[in-house]
């Protein structure tokens, strides 16, 4: 199955390209950056993960859908990707990585997010995403949870507490009217005068 690019206003996903592998690799052997994604850095040289890198492009595997993330001036600043995909329980796990420091808490990550749920809940058959984010990474959680992400429970795994959030089609639909409205001209005027009472601020 051929994956399209995928665009936002300031981020494109598209699909990996064999070049992103000397940005992936300088990412997967930086020490901060591996503990963020709960690995060990990695430590086999870069030509064999270029061979790795290779093969991967060459044979696409169906339970795996994985993009480069850019800015709007091409420049790759990370890797987004839905894998564990199970089109019987309608489901697959998101996953993120923004390498670029310079880049960190601008919103990269988040409108990378939602230009990738876009595309599962409205061009795919997936009805549920879920990931999981070390519980000590607030500003993940707090990232994933703009993008309609709620926490269900926390997960032991490999010796480390993961926070298990996950998002659901109906409450992403209704995320994104609400966002809409919000953004429409005639609701500027009404989010100045009215807030419902269930309204956090």
């Amino acid at each position: 199955m051929e994956q399209k690019v995928l665009r936002g206003e300031r981020v494109v996903l598209r699909p990996k390209r064999l070049e992103d592998a000397e940005d992936d690799y300088r990412w997967r052997v930086d020490e901060e950056l591996s503990r963020l994604d709960a690995a060990p850095p990695l430590r086999m040289p870069l030509p064999e993960f270029k061979r790795l890198a290779e093969s991967e492009l060459m044979y696409a595997v169906p339970w795996s859908r994985r993009y480069a993330v850019e800015t709007a001036d091409e420049k790759h600043i990370g890797n987004c990707m839905y894998y564990d995909i199970d089109y019987g329980k309608k489901q697959a796990e998101l996953g993120i990585l923004i390498g670029e420091r310079e880049c960190w808490g601008k919103g990269y990550g988040t409108e990378a997010v939602r230009v990738l749920l876009r595309h599962i809940f409205m061009e795919t058959p997936i009805t549920k995403v879920y990931l999981h984010t070390l519980d000590w990474n607030v500003r993940a959680q707090r990232s994933f949870a703009k993008c309609g992400f709620m926490f269900v429970k926390k997960i032991r795994r490999d010796g480390q507490w993961f926070h298990y959030m996950e998002v659901a089609k109906e409450q992403w639909l209704k995320l994104e009217e609400g966002r809409a409205a919000e953004q429409s001209p005639s609701s500027a005027h009404l989010s100045s005068t009215w807030r419902p009472s269930t309204s956090s601020g």
